[in-house]
């Protein structure tokens, strides 16, 4: 029998894991992936920065756990000897409309405790980048760059060194609830076990599903993004990270571009639907994910709301021009040729059957489950304050 199953090897599981261990040493701590490693998906596919909490609505579960995960995550890499860049970013105004955004994203920043952030004039923002276009900006000196991949093996290691038991290469087929134990039968084991913790991403809300009799009334709606990088002769056109003012309407924060802590500079993503759960390529396919996506009566209210956008973004998707033309309205040098293919990731989005894309974290809890059923960007860098605020309602049922 096992205190706890922790299913999902990304980097919110692996660090509730190792909270749990730490607080708790005598509780027995199992985690399930049904990779052969750790960070395989969400958190080995994502762009690797350090987000400092300035898009999120004060008093949120994002802005709390960004602000307070973003501290905790530094002084973890610092203690364990992962690399990282504070290398700041500028958020850029191209055009008079987006004047208003950028002011609430100015005072969302202060709110949420980031007082070191300035407003910056078109000179002061080619002072930092010289080939940027823009007419105002915000600079974020907070923002860094890391490789989350390294900072989920360093948590699966403290993990393990704590008696804590990680089970790769194991895909969770069952979980049945019982009076006092749950089941979860995997494709190798079987586990008795009195709380299940849900870190599944892609597949959460499948999982929330086994935990529980009532069904549950969100959905993961997966949507890819794809990036270019650019020719190491053209890297120098990018010194920090430069962003777009994002949309408010839309869960995503348009192209940008991402210095990575290995080197080489990111240009994207778009957001596009992904045609499976872990589909990190156009030919990617899952009939039946895609049926359940394109049947959930929460997606067709979000495709009918935002056909324009969704028309936008995957065109870009199969057309490296109309990709060029979005970076060139951030930096007009960029061009066609200065870009190569780079990766994908694949956002786990969960949607509620009226049709909206949940901005904010979210927890679902039973009294034999706790279901984190929602958490993308910045999950990363709030990846231990998640897990702290996880392992405490773990450890309040014990």
């Amino acid at each position: 029998m096992t205190d706890v199953v922790i299913i999902g090897g990304g980097i919110v599981g692996l660090a509730t894991a190792l909270q749990i261990k730490q607080q708790r040493p005598g509780l027995s701590v199992v985690l399930i992936e049904k990779e052969p490693a750790v960070a395989r998906h969400q958190t080995g596919h994502n762009s690797g920065v350090i987000h400092s909490g300035l898009y999120y609505k004060p008093g949120s579960l994002k802005a709390t756990n960004c602000i307070r995960g973003y501290q905790m995550l530094l002084d973890f890499c610092q203690a364990e000897g992962v690399p990282y860049e504070l290398c700041g970013k500028i958020v850029v105004a191209t055009k008079p409309e987006e004047l208003p955004q950028l002011d609430i994203l100015f005072e969302r920043g202060q709110l949420n405790g980031l007082t070191n952030i300035r407003k910056i004039s078109a000179g002061e923002m080619r002072d930092i980048e010289p080939h940027v276009a823009g007419i105002a900006g915000i600079a974020v000196p907070y923002t860094g760059i890391i490789d989350y991949t390294q900072v989920c093996e360093k948590l699966a290691e403290k993990f393990q060194q704590l008696g804590g038991e990680l089970r790769l290469n194991e895909r969770v087929e069952q979980v049945t609830p019982g009076t006092s134990l749950s089941i979860v039968v995997t494709n190798r084991s079987r586990y008795e076990t009195k709380l299940v913790v849900n870190c599944a991403g892609l597949y959460s809300d499948k999982i929330a599903q086994l935990t529980q009799r009532d069904p549950v009334d969100v959905r993961i709606v997966p949507f890819r993004g794809e990036y270019f990088k650019l020719k190491p002769h053209k890297e120098h056109l990018v010194k920090h990270l430069i962003y777009p003012v994002p949309d408010p309407n839309f869960p995503f924060l348009g192209v940008h571009f991402t210095r990575m802590v290995h080197g080489g500079v990111e240009a994207g993503p778009n957001a596009v639907l992904a045609f499976r759960r872990e589909g990190y390529t156009k030919s990617d396919v899952n009939l039946k994910e895609l049926y359940e996506t394109l049947s959930w009566p929460g997606f067709q209210k979000v495709a009918a709301k935002y056909w324009q956008t969704g028309l936008g973004e995957m065109y870009r998707s199969f057309s490296k021009a109309a990709f060029t033309k979005a970076l060139q309205a951030l930096i007009p040098a960029i061009q066609e040729d200065d870009l190569e293919e780079g990766g994908a990731g694949v956002r786990a989005q969960a949607c509620d059957r009226s049709g909206g894309l949940l901005d904010d974290f979210a927890i679902l809890e039973t009294d034999k489950a706790i279901n984190v059923v929602n958490a993308p960007s910045p999950a990363a860098t709030s990846s231990l304050s998640i897990g702290q605020t996880i392992s405490e309602k773990v450890l309040s049922r014990f």
